[in-house]
């Protein structure tokens, strides 16, 4: 049974991939003794890592690293590029430079244009600045990452192992770390107490094929495909980093961001399950804070990056979304099996949320106690949701925009507009219609 992490419709929309779950929003317990060694499952640099010589003495400040970012420019790439910069680090991104039109980058960074894929060429377009990424018509691509020295690569754009091996085979000499981000969809089975960092991976049929599926059946394979090619590149010297729903302000798909969005409307709201059904994700700005962690102190490992920090309750992330909008919505709790029976109880109806029964018992149960014993730390969710809202108007506008631009740019080339969502309409979640239309017939339904 394949991790349903990240789903086809969510994946459309950008690059939640980092974070990801087959299902619409679902994926692409342990505790006591593990908490007590989780310490001996990272690298000696971490374990080994000596005291301040006073209790009161502040840690000093690591030393400047070299980090370079294959992509860079979507969802996490952003935030860690921004999190390394704060921390006095010198950053490189190495991307196509198309998707930084619509996500720039706000801090100063070294960037590098080419394609990852050494039997492509980069587009021959302009890049932000204006200048043609490839004027020559002989664009460059992995071969110009040669010869330049890295304390870490950060992989965040590896969905195809041979461009996995292709980009960790070349950067091997050069680089101490790789760090490839994966995903929770990487496992192969989803056990009901709660998995961890050994739990069996997933395996492809055909371990060559470069295409995720209709329906995205692939992902997880291929994410455990892309680990051990970065692994045989670097042995020893990889972190290999498992999120969950990687959430925030930012997000492209709009998974978790449906929640506090549709909240702030008001009025009654359908939540689905019960307050008690757990509920894990990763907010960006922690994710990519703990990466500039791995980097500055070396870590290798696997890591689950989920959290909380302590088991989430469904119920509490949506009350905080009641609380945060001024406490005019009501939520109306309907059950899981009631949705089911109506069509809305599979993984595409409601985002983030799964109902923790049969072979989704434990897929918000995944232990964290590594990542959590190498660094990882998680902030309150009222933060996240607070942040959520901050940041979606302003994307809306944004989203506006770039389908405006588009469609004028297509318009002027005489090609058809883009096919491109509503960009005033969320990108999860049932449309407010649907939803009405289940609580209404929620509170026609005849007594048993």
């Amino acid at each position: 049974m394949k991790i349903p992490f990240p789903s086809a419709r969510s994946q459309r929309y950008g690059s939640g991939m980092s974070s990801s779950h087959r299902g619409s929003s679902r994926r692409d317990v342990l505790r006591g003794g593990l908490a007590a060694t989780a310490l001996g499952l990272v690298s000696s640099s971490c374990k080994n890592a000596k005291p301040s010589a006073s209790p009161a003495s502040p840690a000093p400040a690591p030393a400047p690293k070299r980090i370079l970012i294959l992509g860079g420019t979507g969802f996490l790439g952003p935030k860690t590029a921004a999190a390394a910069v704060a921390r006095g680090h010198k950053v490189t991104v190495f991307n196509r430079g198309k998707r930084e039109k619509q996500l720039p980058l706000t801090v100063e960074v070294e960037h590098l244009y080419g394609n990852r894929d050494p039997e492509l060429p980069a587009a021959d377009e302009r890049g932000p600045d204006g200048k043609l990424l490839t004027p020559d018509a002989s664009p460059k691509g992995l071969e110009q990452l040669r010869g330049r020295t890295w304390d870490a690569v950060i992989d965040n754009s590896g969905y195809f192992p041979r461009m996995v091996a292709a980009s960790a085979q070349l950067l091997a000499p050069s680089a101490a770390r790789y760090i490839f981000i994966s995903s929770i969809s990487a496992y192969d089975e989803n056990p009901a107490a709660g998995g961890d960092e050994t739990t069996r991976l997933a395996k492809l049929a055909d371990p060559t094929v470069e295409t995720m599926g209709p329906a995205f059946e692939n992902y997880g394979g291929l994410k455990a495909l892309c680990e051990q090619a970065a692994e045989a590149a670097f042995p020893g010297r990889t972190a290999i980093v498992r999120p969950g729903y990687i959430v925030g302000p930012g997000d492209p798909t709009d998974r978790f961001t449906y929640w506090p969005v549709r909240v702030a409307r008001g009025g009654d709201v359908l939540a689905p399950g019960a307050p008690d059904d757990p509920v894990q994700w990763i907010d960006v700005r922690d994710l990519a804070e703990w990466l500039v962690t791995l980097v500055e102190q070396g870590t290798t490992g696997t890591f689950n990056a989920v959290g909380p920090g302590s088991p989430g309750r469904w119920g509490d992330v949506l009350q905080s979304c009641v609380t945060a909008a001024g406490g005019t919505a009501k939520l109306e709790w309907v059950p899981a099996a009631w949705l089911d029976e109506n069509g809305m109880g599979g993984e595409d109806s409601f985002p983030i949320w799964t109902a923790p029964v049969g072979k989704f018992a434990g897929f918000h149960r995944w232990s964290n106690q590594r990542a959590k014993a190498a660094g990882l730390t998680f902030r309150p969710v009222d933060d996240t949701v607070k942040g959520i809202l901050d940041w979606y108007p302003g994307e809306l506008e944004r989203r506006a925009r770039v389908t405006r631009e588009l469609t004028e740019a297509a318009k002027a080339k005489g090609a058809p507009p883009p096919q491109a969502p509503d960009p005033s309409l969320l990108r999860a979640g049932p449309p407010a219609a649907r939803e009405q239309e289940l609580l209404a017939k929620w509170r026609a339904r005849a007594p048993k």
